[in-house]
């Protein structure tokens, strides 16, 4: 009866690990998408792999790495404004193409 109980124990305490750390949250939720797809997929595995792989928390290089696109796609519009305006201030300067022509 003794083994039986620390058997048990040891069970509770790993149960109470994966809630504390959310793995049984995210496979609930995981189990739960898969139960209510319309059309079930071919490879139950995949699904799992391909969703929890989604909904595992990010790294933090990915995270910075994400941040660091977004400030490069805001300079890249900045620079892009910036070459419109030039752009237009240089055609102020440069003769009209009809007397390009006549010289």
């Amino acid at each position: 009866m003794a083994h039986y109980k620390a058997t048990d124990s040891k069970r509770e305490q790993f149960r109470r690990y994966l809630e504390k750390s959310g793995v049984l949250d995210t496979l609930t939720k995981v189990l739960v998408a898969l139960y209510e797809e319309p059309e079930k997929p071919n490879s139950a595995l995949d699904f799992l792999k391909h969703h929890i792989g989604a909904a595992a928390p990010e790294n933090p290089e990915v995270e910075a790495l994400r941040l660091e696109v977004a400030e490069m796609k805001e300079k890249y519009e900045a620079v892009l404004e910036e070459n419109k305006k030039l752009k237009a201030k240089l055609s102020q300067y440069e003769p009209p193409p009809e007397e390009k022509r006549g010289e």
